[in-house]
């Protein structure tokens, strides 16, 4: 039965799977910048720690989805990561303006909105890979 429950949603199984570990991947490399050369209490260096973290976590997540989740044959790889990069920088925008509206306009708790907002992003990550990224060619 839990086999024919995998056959039946592999991707979507697969594709929290690789969730989690594209977050392992973004928390691990963060915490390694901090712990090693970059200093958490700049701003800047702060910044520098986070988006070196998100661009180790897109890598891991592009190749991870390519292989485990869509199972991509496309040959042209740079072009295919490149429209998940550009899917992932959306979706951050998206990330960043839903919380903005929510917490500085509405006022609601910031750890909350978090929440509601990354179930929107990964939602819409998903969405945007499938139908756009990852789409099989008829």
């Amino acid at each position: 039965m839990i086999k024919e429950l995998y056959k039946k949603y592999k991707e979507i199984i697969n594709y929290l799977i690789v969730g989690v570990l594209t977050t392992v991947v973004s928390l691990a490399v963060y915490y390694i910048c901090v712990v090693t050369f970059l200093d958490p209490h700049k701003a800047l260096q702060l910044q520098a720690a986070n988006i070196i973290s998100w661009i180790a976590a897109v890598t891991f997540a592009y190749f991870a989805n390519r292989k485990f989740v869509f199972e991509s044959k496309n040959p042209n790889i740079l072009q295919e990561a490149a429209a998940f990069y550009a899917a992932r920088l959306a979706t951050l925008g998206m990330d960043m303006a839903v919380m903005f509206l929510m917490v500085t306009v509405g006022g609601i708790n910031d750890k909350i909105a978090k929440l509601a907002v990354q179930v929107l992003v990964i939602a819409a990550n998903y969405i945007l890979s499938k139908l756009l990224v990852f789409r099989k060619k008829k």
